[in-house]
């Protein structure tokens, strides 16, 4: 163990009192509570990942969740199965058909959205639900399969007490301004250009 002399810790822990003291007031100021249009987009791994993690974190809290899929479809999610074992305190809704490069069909990917969507109504007026994921809504966004202005309105409109986290990359400019927070995923390095294939437990 590095050897610490006695005016070094001194310094530190007035450091870290200082440091407590502007934390603990900075906290004492949010006195505000609501439910919360979260976002992760950016071209990053981990924007769904990070949503099922609250997903966790809400069921630990004893709180429901909704989940709508928007384009995934075909393509299982090891999520699912393990979200499945908490029963109906997770209602699951895989509703897109693919990426639009695998259907290659413009209505079928837009009806696909619109029943998605309608899906994501129906969870959020639920008010046992306090957490509902859009799982890559914001694809559907950006091929503008969806209306996002009604899409906005719908999302800003929703019950007070109601978390809502919506995935995916490029998310459109106004949808980043409605939200409360927003995360964007950077990409440095992914092992994928170095020729490793998408595995089950990492990619899905």
């Amino acid at each position: 163990m590095k050897e610490i002399d006695e005016a070094a810790a001194e310094r530190h822990r007035a450091k870290m009192a200082n440091r407590k003291a502007v934390q603990d007031k900075e906290v004492a100021e949010k006195t505000q509570e609501k439910g919360l249009l979260i976002v992760h987009t950016g071209p990053g791994k981990g924007k769904s990942t990070a949503a099922f993690g609250l997903a966790l974190r809400m069921l630990g809290n004893n709180r429901r969740v909704g989940v709508v899929q928007f384009i995934k479809g075909a393509w299982s999610t090891g999520e699912q199965p393990a979200l499945a074992t908490f029963g109906d305190r997770v209602v699951w809704h895989t509703m897109g058909e693919g990426f639009t490069w695998e259907t290659q069909d413009l209505k079928r990917d837009i009806a696909a959205a619109e029943k998605a969507w309608e899906k994501a109504l129906d969870l959020m007026a639920d008010e046992t639900i306090g957490l509902v994921i859009l799982d890559e809504l914001n694809i559907a966004l950006r091929y503008d399969y969806l209306d996002l202005d009604k899409i906005v309105a719908a999302l800003t409109e929703r019950r007070p007490d109601l978390h809502v986290v919506v995935t995916g990359r490029n998310a459109k400019p106004a949808l980043i301004e409605a939200a409360d927070m927003v995360t964007e995923m950077t990409l440095v390095k992914h092992h994928f250009k170095a020729g490793v294939k998408a595995q089950a437990g990492i990619e899905f």
